[in-house]
């Protein structure tokens, strides 16, 4: 059974699941919905519907040493979906965020991940934000889970329920090293990041 997790809440990953190397890491959202079915004070934001789709991008960051990014290589995302090392792998770009589950998943081999990659950043930004005037709270439901891929038993499940009005990009959560074992923490801090290079360059 999962642990739900809090904001702020730091949790054992592989400690508690001996053998435990691979995992699936997955981020959905929903897109508030324009009149009636629940989409609540933001679905006026859309107007008659004419509006584009909210187009989120999950993307990894792998940072090394005091939490810096050593090489761009190490940005894994639509237009880089795999890691240098093989040991992070994205799914693909999901356009809409229509449906239930997972919108887009990235898979690890933390047995993989290079020793001088201390910690795995995961982002949820808005593609095009400032020309489309889009924020998060054009969508709901975001949330990020760990998913043990073997037996698609879910470890982790961490729902992210501030008010991201008005906000761009999403820290979501973080993987990293703690000692020989790896953790997970629900971090769940939105920034006004225009493109997920701003957010890079804040790691650099």
């Amino acid at each position: 059974m999962a642990i739900n997790l809090q904001k702020g809440q730091r949790v054992d990953l592989t400690k508690g699941n001996p053998g435990l190397t691979r995992i699936l890491v997955g981020l959905g959202w929903d897109p508030v919905q324009s009149s009636g079915g629940g989409g609540g004070f933001f679905g006026s934001l859309f107007g008659g519907g004419g509006a584009p789709n909210v187009d989120c991008d999950a993307s990894v960051i792998m940072l090394g040493a005091n939490d810096r990014l050593q090489n761009n290589k190490d940005v894994i995302y639509f237009g880089n979906l795999k890691s240098a090392d093989g040991s992070v792998q994205h799914s693909g770009d999901n356009l809409t965020g229509d449906g239930d589950g997972d919108d887009e998943q990235i898979m690890i081999d933390l047995s993989r991940v290079p020793s001088n990659i201390e910690k795995l950043v995961f982002v949820v930004n808005i593609y095009d934000c400032v020309k489309r005037k889009q924020h998060f709270g054009m969508i709901r439901n975001a949330f990020i889970r760990v998913v043990n891929p073997g037996n698609h038993q879910e470890l982790i499940h961490y729902n992210l329920t501030d008010d991201y009005s008005g906000r761009t990009c999403l820290v979501t959560g973080e993987i990293y090293r703690h000692g020989n074992e790896w953790k997970f923490a629900a971090i769940g801090n939105a920034t006004n990041a225009a493109s997920l290079s701003e957010v890079v360059r804040s790691y650099s």
